[in-house]
């Protein structure tokens, strides 16, 4: 069984336009052109744990967080960047 999922996209009027000529020109729904644009576009790509595979990790020296940082705070570490 094939699920299918609405959603919202924002696309560019002049992208939107040639999507939608593709579409009339080949008697197919706009959404099954998105579909294929998005498939082509995702099957050309590696995917990041391919393409990150073989790249060492990039290491600094140093003690550790500087005194008084909470990593488990978000609003703490903002604040923080703010005021350094």
């Amino acid at each position: 069984m094939l699920r299918c999922m609405r959603t919202t996209i924002s696309i560019e009027d002049g992208l939107l336009e040639r999507a939608r000529i593709a579409s009339k020109s080949t008697g197919k729904s706009l959404g099954q052109i998105v579909e294929d644009a998005l498939r082509l576009a995702l099957a050309t790509r590696p995917r990041s744990s391919e393409a990150h595979a073989n790249k060492p990790i990039k290491t600094f020296g140093g003690t550790g967080t500087m005194p008084g940082v909470d990593l488990k705070s978000a609003s703490a570490l903002s604040e923080m960047m703010e005021h350094s």
